[in-house]
């Protein structure tokens, strides 16, 4: 019973914390965009990688716009 006395206070802290900790969250805005981070993975450089083999150059080759005539 004597340790009700401490385990109900600890939990009561815990729990204002807890709650704490996700309104900062919220406000800090770590829940606009829950979808984003898991569409960018789809979306990588083969399309960069891709229109720079038509031109027959590398990805991040700037050696194309060398004519300095």
């Amino acid at each position: 019973m004597n340790s009700l006395f401490i385990l109900i206070p600890v939990a009561v802290v815990f729990v204002a914390v807890a709650v704490w900790v996700l309104f900062k969250a919220v406000d800090n805005g770590q829940f606009d965009d829950l979808e984003g981070p898991a569409y960018s993975i789809l979306y990588d450089d083969d399309e960069e990688a891709s229109l720079a083999s038509e031109y027959g150059k590398q990805p991040n080759d700037n050696s194309r716009n060398t004519d300095k005539s």
